[in-house]
């Protein structure tokens, strides 16, 4: 988790940063489209990263199940699982660190 001050999160904030995780990339792209959403600090730290990380797994997940076809589409649930426990901890007001993607999108300026 990263050591930077907590941000003042509503439940409301939570829940959407929850949502951006669990459904990705679909709810990031929805709230980049909400005036009042995206400009919130919360919300817009976690949805930047929920929207790389949807495309991640949207990317990987189909390049490993289709090299691993005998998974049977497991590798994408795996990294949906993982975007699942960020998402929880989103809820909890925590910032999540996701390895690489946290920094491309703080030096992006995205979050």
């Amino acid at each position: 988790m990263s050591q930077e001050p907590m941000m003042e999160a509503t439940s409301d904030d939570k829940l959407w940063a929850l949502l951006a995780y669990v459904l990705t990339p679909l709810v990031p792209i929805i709230i980049m489209l909400m005036e009042d959403k995206k400009n919130r600090p919360f919300i817009r730290a976690h949805n930047a990263q929920a929207l790389v990380w949807g495309l991640v797994n949207l990317i990987g997940g189909t390049i490993l199940s289709g090299v691993l076809f005998f998974c049977f589409g497991l590798p994408s649930l795996l990294i949906w699982a993982v975007g699942v426990y960020w998402g929880i901890q989103a809820y909890n007001g925590k910032m999540v660190e996701i390895p690489v993607i946290s920094n491309l999108v703080r030096g992006q300026g995205w979050a």
